[in-house]
């Protein structure tokens, strides 16, 4: 399979949003919008994030658009986030597409957060260079409930 990225695209945004309303997928990553189902507030950040000037990639698998990835915030603190369509979990999507970004993005350092739960993503993360530095407890509207959290860096 091949993985790529690509600036995002208008015709992007109706697969984001489905995405982003999977229950499964939702539950996994936790730190989610509080109603994901609110397509007006879905498009409006969509907006907000398409007008700054963070990295914001879609991802492509053999050119089938299956997720996003971006690095965002402020110099020295900026962070990188990824979601990939479900049915392409455990297939090296993830790992694959974060490799891409983070040779578009050589500023270091870069931080990532993911849920103590999420094994997945967090193995992405560590296959990527990135190591734990840190544990918070944040609130994670996808599960309605404070949730410890695992903080991990990228450094040069």
């Amino acid at each position: 399979m091949l993985i790529a990225l690509r600036e995002v695209h208008d015709s992007d945004l109706p697969v984001f949003y489905r995405q982003l309303n999977d229950p499964e997928a939702l539950r996994t990553a936790a730190f989610t919008p509080a109603d994901p189902a609110d397509r007006e507030a879905f498009d409006a950040r969509w907006r907000r994030v398409r007008a700054s000037s963070d990295v914001v990639r879609t991802v492509l698998a053999d050119g089938d658009v299956v997720g996003s990835a971006a690095v965002y915030g402020e110099p020295g603190e900026r962070e990188v986030t990824y979601w990939v369509d479900r049915a392409y979990w455990g297939r090296g999507v993830a790992t694959a597409a974060l490799r891409e970004l983070l040779a578009l993005v050589p500023e270091r350092p870069l931080h990532a957060r993911v849920a103590a739960d999420n094994a997945g993503s967090r193995r992405v993360l560590e296959k990527c260079g990135f190591v734990e530095t840190a544990r918070a407890r944040g609130f994670a509207p996808a599960r309605g409930a404070e949730i410890e959290e695992v903080v991990l860096a990228l450094k040069g």
